[in-house]
């Protein structure tokens, strides 16, 4: 491979990146498999810091490494302190938890990095790697496996290099995340004590998701497939392994056979945008209020009678989309909208669907505090945002599209840079 594609490799994939969800979504069920592999979605490369940043506390580290032992060591204390001595916070981590580029970025700038001709081409061509069985068993579209190998590692071919376990200690000592972080380090200490890992080769993402299609420890363990029947679940070299594992995850999230996951729409002039990431409603429903699909035609059956969202992910001067089932389940990998749409969109290049008929808007990005002060702006107003966490999601959107409403705006709930510049200002 010459240096310049693989650059562009690791521009694409290193697109997604774990996080907490603004709500918590529910516990999957457990799997009939013994020992389950799981998703996530944090960048694979080692991106370099543009700043250096600033050496955490090694001292304040030892403490939080102490108190984890004394919460989370029980029986295996000696063999957790094993194998975090020596240990030291990554600043790395720290500074790209706090730059996800599925919160930053506008959606359209994430989506068109993600949902290229290139790509699609690259998935076609791996098609015949997906196995059949798999999709058989689980029911998930070859299209969708692709779409998310693609996105979460460019095929296997840019896992991350990060040690899963020193960056899960790290996030859990930053503290923003530490219950979710440090649960996720108990269940990869246990990858490597059990066996089932090498610690040498227990590599990942900033964020500790590993392999080709990016587990997350607990999902490692709860949902990883032996598909190549070795003994083993190796989401890391088994391509058969890391794309039923994927399956696997998406099936158990609610995976509804032969459905999209959804449709981009046109809008009529008079349309409600208060009515956008709100209760999904059935086809009839939206229907009824000009809603028209992009490409003409109309939903399937089973299709029409689904409750769907419709969803403005750059507001009302962007694409709209029919959110279906399915647009949720692929969220269970990575709660982000534009996460989701990529691997939709993606998947529907991959079956030679026509593409996007309206343009994305040309958005600046948001900064980090563009983002909490919006949120913090908002609060202060009367709009709670359940939290100021920078992470523009669906409590943020819907507080942001209430002051729209009570505010003469057109409630689209999207949040623009000048839009964040003026809120902040009006809390002052």
């Amino acid at each position: 491979m010459r240096i310049s594609t693989r650059l562009i490799l690791i521009a694409t994939v290193a697109a997604c990146a774990p996080m907490l969800p603004e709500s918590p979504l529910p516990q999957l069920p457990q799997p009939e498999t013994s020992q389950p592999a799981a998703p996530a979605t944090p960048p694979p490369a080692t991106p370099a810091p543009t700043t250096a940043a600033p050496a955490p506390d090694q001292a304040g580290f030892d403490g939080w490494k102490q108190g984890f032992l004394d919460r989370h060591g029980g029986a295996r204390r000696a063999a957790y302190e094993r194998e975090l001595a020596g240990l030291s916070p990554d600043p790395t981590v720290i500074r790209l938890d706090g730059n996800q580029p599925e919160f930053s970025r506008p959606a359209g700038a994430y989506v068109q990095n993600a949902v290229t001709p290139a790509r699609i081409a690259q998935a076609k061509q791996r098609a015949d790697r997906v196995p059949w069985a798999v999709v058989q068993r689980f029911g998930v579209p070859t299209e969708i496996l692709l779409a998310i190998w693609a996105q979460e590692s460019a095929f296997g071919q840019v896992q991350g290099d990060f040690d899963v376990i020193r960056s899960l200690a790290t996030l859990a000592y930053d503290g923003r995340r530490r219950d979710w972080a440090e649960g996720q380090l108990k269940h990869a200490l246990d990858i490597v004590i059990d066996g089932r890992r090498a610690r040498s080769g227990l590599k990942g993402s900033w964020a500790g998701a590993m392999g080709q299609t990016q587990f997350m420890p607990d999902n490692y363990l709860r949902l990883g497939i032996d598909q190549d029947g070795d003994g083993r679940v190796d989401i890391w070299g088994s391509d058969a392994d890391a794309l039923a594992s994927a399956a696997n995850l998406l099936a158990q999230a609610g995976w509804k056979r032969g459905q999209a996951w959804g449709y981009e729409v046109i809008l009529p002039a008079n349309f409600d945008y208060g009515l956008a990431e709100g209760a999904r409603h059935d086809w009839a429903f939206w229907s009824a209020r000009g809603v028209r699909l992009a490409h003409g035609g109309e939903p399937s059956a089973a299709e029409r009678a689904e409750g769907a969202t419709i969803l403005l992910p750059q507001g009302a001067r962007g694409p709209a989309f029919l959110a279906l089932p399915n647009h949720y389940v692929i969220r269970r990998y990575n709660n982000s909208v534009s996460y989701a749409l990529a691997i939709g969109l993606t998947a529907d290049g991959i079956q030679g669907r026509p593409g996007l008929t309206r343009a994305w808007p040309d958005d600046a990005p948001l900064s980090r505090e563009q983002r909490t002060g919006t949120q913090r702006a908002l609060t202060s107003l009367g709009y709670d945002t359940q939290g100021i966490d920078g992470v523009i999601g669906a409590n943020t959107r819907a507080a942001l599209r209430q002051w729209q409403i009570d505010n003469g705006r057109l409630a689209d709930g999207y949040l623009t840079a000048e839009l964040a510049d003026e809120l902040i200002r009006m809390a002052r």
